[in-house]
């Protein structure tokens, strides 16, 4: 892994999180009742239940109030590590999900060189939280994911399908900056960081109030490519979408 590159593309980059871990402290509880149907996401935690062995460390990236991902690994018998930007989020997950562990961290503070280390992972999870980001800092984020995985080792995602860059838009009464891809530019993205996928699905979701109907993306993908690869990949630079 070129740990230089991802710190190096870090660097150049002046990340804005303004307002964004504000709107879900505001949001709170309210988050679960607004999205109460998440098979998608369950579907996808049964797939590393499945496909890892009890004990195995797992990351949740975006844990959020760590229901339903942090709550399901954890009685699985999985290590689970779970971080938020949100400290509202991160306060109501450890009251939900006692047997997991959680950080009020973004996912920049992992990047290699990074203000902290939370060692390696047999998984790591990341359902819409990657759409927080702008474009630009998303194969840096993928990057930064590969970086914290074992060598062979698991990460299931979903993002919205939509054609949008930091794209401002209200959700649930505030305000928040989202970004996302059509399915095809999502696939290359993925393949591109270095990861296979194993599993995609997809749903169209309505949430229980203001939020607009959305198709969600699902994807359970292992890590593809050596050590060697990875650092030829990333010395091209971002892709192209």
């Amino acid at each position: 892994m070129n740990n230089r590159y991802i710190a190096g593309g870090y660097n150049s980059l002046q990340l804005n999180r303004e307002g964004q871990a504000e709107a879900f402290d505001a949001i709170g509880a309210r988050y679960n009742e607004t999205f109460p149907h998440k098979q998608g996401q369950v579907s996808a935690g049964d797939w590393l239940i499945k496909s890892l062995p009890t004990g195995s460390r797992v990351l949740d990236l975006g844990c959020g109030t760590g229901v339903p991902t942090a709550r399901q690994l954890a009685a699985s018998g999985f290590e689970v590590v779970g971080i938020d930007l949100s400290g509202g989020m991160v306060k109501l997950a450890r009251e939900y999900v006692p047997g997991a562990t959680f950080h009020q961290l973004d996912i920049a503070d992992l990047r290699p060189g990074g203000p902290r280390d939370l060692g390696q992972f047999d998984a790591v999870t990341a359902f819409f939280s990657l759409l927080m980001l702008p474009r630009a800092e998303i194969p840096l984020a993928l990057m930064t994911i590969r970086n914290l995985l074992v060598p062979g080792g698991l990460f299931a995602l979903s993002m919205v399908e939509a054609d949008v860059d930091d794209f401002s838009i209200p959700f649930l009464g505030n305000t928040i900056r989202v970004s996302g891809y059509l399915r095809e530019d999502l696939r290359a993205v993925i393949g591109t960081a270095g990861f296979q996928i194993v599993e995609e699905t997809s749903y169209a979701y309505a949430a229980a109030v203001d939020v607009p109907p959305e198709e969600q993306i699902f994807l359970c993908c292992r890590m593809s490519f050596s050590r060697s690869e990875s650092m030829r990949i990333s010395s091209v630079g971002k892709p192209a979408v």
